[in-house]
């Protein structure tokens, strides 16, 4: 007896920030889709979880800076859809010698997005409470978006649209019934099949795809970010910040993780430690919190020096820092994001969906043939 049709047109492994606008973008084509995500909603154990993460235009690279003024049009398109706030702009300084600011804005002046190139002296007038020492980079498109709030904005308008969103159940096996259909197994043997699947597992990506398609190394590190106290809570909110010198920094309003006094949301990028998805132990590293601290007196005099708050996440990175977003078969693999990847969600989610339609691959620095070419 043959097998009868798959039952879904796609189903989306993971409902972190890529699988849950996956879903979202699928659903708007008119497609079925089933989302299985292994934890319950609104957990902390991936890298979409919390109330802020940046998002901006200023790329050293020009498909970057692309790219993110549709993701931003699709922001807005969800705000609209769902009824509800995720992003909150306030604007994004870059500074420090190894940011190259003056490259940026050439960046920036090249795709014709609004910015300033500002003396340290002018930025510090402005912007009172951050410090300084040479030319500063602003520009108004940027600010932060609520991951936390996004996932579930996603996944309300999918579900409202028929998708069927699992929590709770683990895909344990995911078997390709030749090019056309998909199988998933769950952690307890329940099985379903789809035309294509999405695999927007994060840093489980490699454990769910080994041996399926050819991916390139993902290094998986525990990251740590901390919360400080402003002196002034009652103070317009400073732009989001990306400092690169001594330390490579990054600093942004925190949201409900914040506090009541929307304290601010300091970290090093991609100074974690490696880990795997399954064996990370959680614990911030008190060098990293002396190392914060003592860049917070330094650069930020208007935040009270003693985090309030600390917490860790997950960066699944490739070699490059760019994403992953192919096909093979009837195994479409999303995106592990290197750590810069929230601010482009909706548009991955966009651009997944059109893979999984059988579209071609949207960009081919992406592509698993381009990331084998660079071992």
């Amino acid at each position: 007896m043959s097998p009868g049709p798959p039952e879904f047109d796609v189903a989306v492994v993971g409902a972190g920030l890529m699988g849950a606008a996956t879903a979202w973008a699928a659903t708007r084509r008119g497609l079925s889709v089933a989302v299985l995500e292994q934890f319950d909603a609104g957990h902390d154990r991936g890298s979409s979880h919390g109330s802020a993460r940046i998002v901006r235009r200023a790329y050293p690279d020009p498909l970057y800076i692309g790219m993110t003024g549709r993701a931003m049009e699709l922001w807005n398109e969800l705000e609209t859809d769902a009824g509800t706030q995720v992003l909150r702009v306030v604007g994004g300084l870059d500074h420090g010698r190894l940011r190259e600011p003056e490259r940026l804005a050439s960046g920036l002046a090249a795709a014709a997005v609004p910015h300033e190139l500002l003396p340290p002296e002018e930025a510090a007038r402005r912007w009172p409470g951050l410090r300084f020492d040479g030319p500063v980079l602003f520009h108004p498109e940027a600010g932060t978006v609520d991951a936390a709030g996004a996932v579930a904005a996603f996944l309300e308008r999918a579900g409202a649209r028929g998708a069927d969103i699992r929590h709770g159940t683990a895909v344990r096996r995911v078997t390709p019934l030749g090019e056309a259909a998909v199988r998933l197994e769950t952690a307890e043997g329940a099985t379903l099949t789809a035309r294509r699947a999405v695999v927007a597992a994060g840093a489980w990506t490699s454990d769910l795809s080994a041996g399926l398609v050819p991916l390139p190394e993902l290094t998986v590190t525990q990251q740590q970010v901390f919360h400080f106290p402003r002196r002034d809570p009652a103070a317009e909110p400073w732009p989001i910040v990306v400092h690169k010198d001594a330390l490579s920094t990054y600093s942004l309003p925190g949201g409900r993780d914040g506090g009541p006094f929307d304290g601010r949301k300091i970290a090093e990028h991609d100074a974690g430690g490696p880990t795997t998805a399954d064996t990370r132990d959680g614990k911030v590293d008190p060098a990293a919190r002396d190392r914060i601290t003592a860049y917070v007196r330094q650069w930020l005099p208007g935040l009270v020096p003693e985090p309030f708050n600390e917490a860790t996440c997950l960066y699944t990175s490739t070699a490059n820092d760019d994403f992953v977003l192919d096909r093979s078969g009837p195994l479409v693999v999303c995106s592990p994001c290197s750590g810069h990847g929230a601010k482009f969600a909706p548009l991955i989610g966009e651009l997944a969906t059109e893979l999984a339609l059988g579209g071609a691959a949207p960009e081919p620095r992406f592509t698993l043939a381009a990331h084998a070419a660079r071992r």
